[in-house]
């Protein structure tokens, strides 16, 4: 393939995740790490002629005022996610991504997430819906033109947002066009409107997040009008990963699972949000739906996530599964999930870049990205909830796209 080069633009760019993934993509670039983690460097994909590591380039949006570097410091110091030899090896690399990172927006985010605004963003609180979206959307393709990318890929890894209101499921997207230029309060939250910026400036989006993004009937219209691609939605790294390979088993052998209950500690800054009830609301619903579509039935659960900060990036899972075998007997299992949250998600971003400006490349550009359905909790027009058969899609794919490559 022609040495492209290939933007990866995130909402939220500051974060634990993706620090993770700029120093991860910097420290792969350089030779310095292994491709431990990385689904896209699984042999069965090695006839993709998928992008370089050197031919991507970092930038987003961010509402706090800090850096990569200072991000990736205060990990180090907190968690020992990075050896401080790592983050001195590639400084430089990430004060060259810093230079892309531009002020977000605050609208819809929640009480919680607009605590944490830095002065960079707010001094655009009193801008209207449509020069928020042109701001936003004109910081793309101003990173696209400096860098000369041949295709932004947009994701968003910011907090998680609030629930979406009811009355955005039901707007079209003439009715949604009609409000953002008009209405006083936007009614779609942030997610949304990085989605639409990134839509309007031709770029690919991913929704690593629970929050709405494009999972919503208007902006599934919009990427076939702007003709892009999408998916979505909340990546699927810990428990919930846990919860799509185990419960098949269950429903298999034909074990009725009477109840499933998950308690879910960690301390970054996303368990911070997350404390909030009203944030908390929306990452429950995304990781407890799956055990009804996978077994068919509903038993008896209960999903807690507890903020607990000496726990930094770290999180821990305990899962306690009660179920019925023949002669009604009851039985139980129980597992321990412990991992950094950061390191378990930024080498799935990577993978999805990498597979999208893939589908990108091969010509296929509008609609939302299915065979991605494996990397995410709720994905959207899933055609099945187990991880298994995700997975095996995902190699379907890449198949046809070899033989296509070769024909």
């Amino acid at each position: 393939m022609t040495k492209q080069r290939i933007g990866i633009w995130i909402i939220g760019a500051w974060g634990g995740v993706s620090t993770t993934v700029a120093v991860g993509l910097t420290a792969l670039q350089k030779g310095l790490t292994g491709t431990s983690g990385l689904v896209s460097e699984n042999p069965f994909f090695e006839n993709l002629n998928l992008a370089d590591w050197d031919q991507l380039v970092i930038g987003g949006h961010e509402i706090r005022d800090t850096s990569f570097v200072e991000a990736a410091k205060h990990f180090s110091e907190t968690s020992g996610v990075f050896h401080p030899a790592l983050l001195q090896s590639v400084e430089a690399e990430l004060k060259a991504f810093d230079k892309n990172v531009k002020p977000g927006t605050l609208i819809q985010v929640g009480d919680t997430i607009r605590s944490l605004a830095g002065n960079s963003v707010l001094q655009f609180d009193q801008e209207s819906l449509q020069e928020t979206v042109s701001r936003l959307s004109g910081d793309i393709r101003e990173f696209q033109e400096q860098h000369d990318l041949a295709h932004v890929v947009v994701v968003n890894l910011a907090s998680t947002e609030p629930p979406v209101v009811e009355s955005a499921k039901t707007l079209t997207l003439a009715e949604l066009k009609e409000a953002l230029k008009s209405a006083d309060t936007s009614p779609v939250p942030a997610s949304t409107i990085y989605a639409i910026a990134a839509m309007n400036a031709g770029c690919s989006h991913l929704n690593f997040t629970p929050s709405a993004g494009t999972d919503l009937p208007a902006l599934v219209e919009l990427a076939e009008e702007e003709q892009v691609l999408h998916g979505g939605r909340d990546g699927k790294t810990g428990e919930t990963l846990m919860k799509s390979v185990l419960a098949p088993m269950f429903a298999h052998r034909n074990l009725n699972v009477m109840s499933w209950v998950g308690h879910n500690i960690f301390g970054n800054l996303d368990g911070k949000v997350l404390d909030d009830p009203v944030n908390k609301s929306n990452k429950v619903h995304s990781k407890d739906h799956l055990l009804t579509e996978i077994l068919g039935y509903k038993p008896q659960t209960l999903v807690s996530i507890e903020y607990i900060e000496s726990m930094g990036d770290w999180k821990t899972a305990w899962d306690h599964i009660h179920f019925q075998g023949f002669l009604d007997t009851k039985m139980s299992l129980q597992f321990t999930w412990q991992g950094t949250d950061s390191i378990l998600a930024a080498p799935l971003v990577l993978d999805m870049v990498r597979f999208t400006e893939r589908e990108w490349r091969r010509g296929n550009q509008s609609g939302v990205m299915t065979h991605l359905s494996s990397f995410f909790k709720s994905p959207m027009q899933a055609t099945t909830p187990e991880f298994e058969r995700q997975y095996q899609q995902l190699e379907e794919w890449a198949k046809l796209v070899s033989e296509e490559s070769s024909s």
